[in-house]
């Protein structure tokens, strides 16, 4: 088992005595980043922060000559206004393109604040704010893997937060105003805190109220074992959708009952902006309506992902870093198998990418007679299908994603075959430590001693 999921799963006792207070907790947590960085190497910083003032200087100039629409930071903006006057929440369609509602109530309610101020207020905020959280997620991302040592993680977070602007996800949840990054920290946060939290499942239970994809999460905490979490979340969950309908009771009853189930709200599956596996086989199939063709392979690919992602939580015995590997190959799964899932979904290219750079420089730092050139390749075509704005290049204009040529095929679905192969080389990884350390391929380790559990049925 690795240091950090040792750190996880044991409970965290205070640094000085007496009671951890919600208080000292909330003081802890903000005072975080500046001991981050007063730990840091001085020159390392200091460069890291050049290059990402640079990086976004830079982005900030190819933003503003391409232009940034922000579209769904208005849509974000009206479902708070319909909830705020009593109007339509699911009647209501903005922008040019119309575009619907498509989250649950809950989510709308949280998205009120944003009509106290203007569009023009709400643009620089969101963006400043997204880059924010990019920085959290990469230091959330950088704490689930355990990689870099500590006090080298505020120089990797200031580097991501840079540089991180130009992987094709970030950019166009950046260019959308997007909620992803959002979700992406509440979910990270949630899985990297201590089994033994009484609220851990919370964070991904509210996330799953926002937006229904997250609620993967808690089944990935039941199968690996954390029952009581998942429970939290499904419960946490459960209360969105309550507060929705006390707040909202017309609008929750046609979400869960009608609009939920309307997929023309949310967008056509065969357009090269849906990374998902159902747009891969539309697009394959050249029709717009992949049917059950396309619900059989992401069932498939639901069981496999799902299943790689238990093996790597169960095979922490040999296998490091095996907490990361679990909630990474969750996380691609999450995405593959959604009918439908926008580029700007792929945001969890971040932990991926960091896992694997992790992964690369343990590998680099063997010696050299043992040394295999075989992450550090891994690392740099990951990098590059999520640098690459593949499925931009490709012709789409009108019903062009209907007769893609089999080459166009593999830049227009360039996520989900990226995914596809992160979830084959995590299950050789798997593999590969299990047959080097000796270990049955299937049978689980024991998470904890059966001696106390006798020990407790006798005596009772």
């Amino acid at each position: 088992m690795t240091t950090a999921q040792e750190q996880r799963r044991a409970p965290q006792g205070p640094a000085t005595a007496g009671p951890v207070t919600p208080g000292r907790r909330v003081a802890t947590a903000l005072g975080a980043p500046v001991r981050a960085l007063r730990e840091a190497p001085r020159r390392p910083l200091g460069i890291a922060f050049g290059v990402a003032l640079l990086s976004l200087l830079t982005y900030a100039t190819v933003r503003h000559f391409v232009g940034t629409s922000m579209v769904d930071m208005i849509v974000y903006r009206a479902e708070g206004a319909a909830v705020a006057n009593g109007q339509d929440l699911y009647g209501l369609r903005v922008t040019e393109w119309n575009l619907p509602a498509t989250y649950p109530p809950f989510a709308a309610m949280l998205f009120v604040p944003t009509t106290w101020f203007g569009i023009g207020f709400l643009r620089v905020a969101i963006t400043a704010g997204n880059v924010g959280l990019l920085a959290t997620f990469a230091y959330l991302s950088f704490k689930l893997v355990g990689w870099p040592r500590r006090d080298l993680r505020a120089v990797g977070v200031v580097l991501v937060a840079g540089l991180g602007v130009w992987l094709e996800p970030v950019f166009t949840t950046l260019r959308y105003g997007q909620i992803n990054l959002a979700l992406g920290c509440l979910i990270l946060w949630d899985l990297t805190r201590s089994d033994s939290r009484r609220s851990k499942g919370m964070a991904i239970g509210i996330a799953a109220g926002i937006k229904l994809t997250p609620g993967l999460f808690a089944v990935y905490l039941l199968i690996t074992g954390r029952i009581k979490a998942a429970l939290v979340a499904g419960a946490t969950f459960l209360g969105t959708f309550l507060l929705g309908a006390l707040v909202l009771p017309d609008a929750t009853w046609g979400f869960w009952t009608k609009y939920l189930y309307d997929s023309s709200r949310v967008g056509k599956t065969e357009i090269v902006d849906n990374q998902s596996i159902s747009g891969t086989v539309a697009r394959l199939l050249h029709t717009a309506h992949p049917g059950a063709v396309a619900t059989a392979v992401a069932g498939l690919i639901a069981i496999a992902g799902l299943a790689t992602a238990a093996w790597a939580f169960r095979s922490a015995r040999w296998l490091p870093r095996a907490e990361a590997w679990g909630v990474c190959c969750a996380a691609v799964t999450a995405v593959l198998i959604s009918p439908i899932s926008w580029t700007h979904h792929w945001v969890w290219c971040v932990p991926v990418l960091v896992l694997l750079a992790a992964e690369a420089a343990h590998e680099r730092s063997r010696p050299a007679a043992i040394r295999r050139l075989r992450w550090r390749p891994i690392f740099g075509a990951t990098l590059l299908a999520f640098l690459s704005f593949g499925m931009w290049v490709v012709p789409h204009k009108g019903d062009l994603d209907l007769h893609l040529s089999l080459l166009a095929q593999l830049p227009a679905s360039v996520y989900p075959l990226t995914g596809l192969c992160f979830l084959a080389v995590a299950a050789l990884r798997i593999r590969s430590r299990r047959r080097a350390a000796g270990a049955p391929m299937l049978s689980l380790p024991r998470q904890r001693s059966a001696a106390p559990v006798a020990e407790t049925l006798r005596r009772g």
